[in-house]
């Protein structure tokens, strides 16, 4: 059972040691637990006199790195945060930050952005972040005055939004989803017991910080056990290793691609990794190949653990538990959190091994999508949140997924999971990466297809890959059309993308 030691974030930041590392960055001095706690308190106090208090939001355009930590921790503490991706164009801040209603925006000191110029037609105010010495240290500076005192003032209470995000989008307009106070610190607690997290911990953050994965995964759960986490400028496989030498983590997270391109890596900094004091190895937001779990297990010589979440749950939903209970390649582990169920199309609960939607409730899922009552009754059903996500759960409890349902492929009535298909591809010896999807078909509907990267220095044609997969799958599912390429398009997290990848490689009925 989880011990919430807080209900609040402000509330979770009163664990680490005073004088403990926080927030880190590679060859910068820490910013200590005390020294983030006293951020805290005067960044809420300072936007209370700027007029921003609980209930307001703040968009928040930085670069990925310990300012962008240590806002999101101090600012969550008084008023709701709203990070978004510093790389949007700007028709996409546009839609943000009309559709998030932002009270403020907070940007990088001297960081050339379009979300200048659409805060200025929307008017809304501009504050600037100077950093300080300290890693993740700050002050805030509007750019024109601002008018206070905020109406709601003070810390935020356990009920009061944290943190809103929009969902990917890929098949229509992005969903709002509000995660309150209660919520994130609540998957904060749940991922640092599935790992065991501790004040000696410190997370390598390789993750993007406008995303859930990041937020929660490493920045969250490091401070609310008493760790620390350093914070990188971004994913560099090539300065992945130099990272890892000098800050000596015990973790780190990320997604399957990012594994996959630091794998490529480890053979020539095996003496590096021999004198690190990795405990484990996180993978979470995508499916991990089996193959790539054990590639990382042997080049790391550490447990990799695969976690299953989603922004709808702040993250974290099942985790593969820590030596010594098993792992197992290619499930995402038991129930971490919420309690975890598999329902079918009519609302039933259904038994141990039967395939079904995976279902999900408990004190870290959102309460609803903001301002979408079609959306919260499609997605809610008796009380369960339904992910979307096809899968099933065995008498032990792992479970097991099968694809997103509306990435299953329908192949004139035959549904194929493309996660299966993608494990058979992976086991060729010449492919490094592939995502298998559905493109049309003027008679079934749907066709199987990949796309695959190949390994280096290796050569492969469609017709060998497709007889290598005909010999290990049904023949309906062996793709009738595979496409070679040098990369495989990925969204802003790194996620591999199957939705939408039929037209982007221009493959139609």
């Amino acid at each position: 059972m989880t011990h919430y030691l807080a209900d609040t974030v402000i509330g979770l930041l009163a664990r680490g040691a005073e004088a403990a590392p926080a927030i880190a960055a590679p060859d910068r001095q820490p910013l200590t637990h005390g020294g983030l706690r006293a951020l805290a308190a005067r960044t809420v106090a300072r936007l209370n006199g700027l007029g921003i208090g609980r209930h307001d939001r703040v968009a928040m355009v930085l670069p990925n790195g310990p300012e962008m930590a240590a806002a999101f921790l101090a600012i969550a503490a008084g008023a709701t945060t709203a990070p978004l991706n510093p790389a949007y164009r700007a028709d996409e801040f546009d839609f943000y930050l009309s559709d998030l209603n932002a009270k403020a925006l907070v940007i990088l000191h001297g960081m050339e952005s379009p979300a200048r110029a659409v805060a200025a037609t929307r008017g809304i105010p501009v504050i600037e972040l100077h950093p300080a010495d300290l890693a993740g240290d700050f002050t805030l500076e509007p750019q024109a005055p601002m008018a206070g005192p905020a109406a709601h003032p003070g810390m935020a209470e356990a009920e009061d939004i944290a943190l809103v995000l929009h969902t990917s989008g890929t098949t229509s307009r992005p969903k709002i989803v509000p995660l309150r106070q209660i919520n994130v610190t609540a998957s904060a607690y749940h991922i640092g017991e599935m790992l065991a997290l501790g004040p000696d911990d410190v997370c390598l953050n390789i993750m993007p910080l406008f995303h859930i994965h990041g937020l929660i995964a490493a920045v969250l759960s490091s401070v609310a056990a008493g760790g620390a986490v350093c914070c990188t400028p971004g994913f560099n496989a090539f300065r992945f290793f130099a990272q890892y030498d000098a800050v000596r983590p015990t973790w780190y997270t990320a997604v399957p691609t990012m594994h996959q391109a630091l794998l490529g890596l480890t053979a020539r900094n095996a003496e590096i990794i021999a004198r690190g004091r990795l405990r484990f190895i996180r993978s979470s937001s995508a499916s991990l190949p089996p193959q790539v779990m054990t590639a990382l297990e042997d080049a790391f010589g550490v447990p990799v653990i695969e976690s299953y979440g989603m922004t709808e749950a702040s993250h974290q939903m099942a985790s593969n538990p820590l030596p010594p209970r098993p792992h197992f390649a290619g499930s995402v582990g038991i129930a971490a959190g919420p309690e975890v169920a598999i329902m079918a199309d009519d609302g039933t609960i259904l038994p141990p091994g039967s395939l079904g939607e995976i279902v999900i409730r408990g004190r870290n899922v959102t309460a609803g999508y903001e301002n979408n009552p079609s959306a919260n009754a499609t997605a809610f059903t008796n009380g369960w949140f339904r992910t979307g996500d096809q899968g099933t759960l065995d008498e032990q409890g792992y479970l097991r997924l099968t694809g997103r349902l509306k990435e299953i492929i329908n192949r004139g009535g035959e549904k194929i999971s493309p996660l299966e298909v993608d494990t058979i591809l992976m086991d060729h010896p010449a492919v490094a990466q592939v995502v298998t999807f559905g493109m049309p078909h003027d008679k079934l509907g749907e066709e199987v297809a990949a796309a695959v990267v190949l390994r280096e220095g290796h050569e492969l044609d469609e017709r060998s890959l497709r007889d290598f997969c005909g010999e290990r799958l049904a023949p309906f599912k062996v793709p009738r059309k595979i496409v070679f390429l040098a990369e495989i398009p990925k969204g802003a997290t790194g996620k591999l993308q199957r939705i939408g990848l039929a037209e982007k490689l221009g493959l139609g009925a």
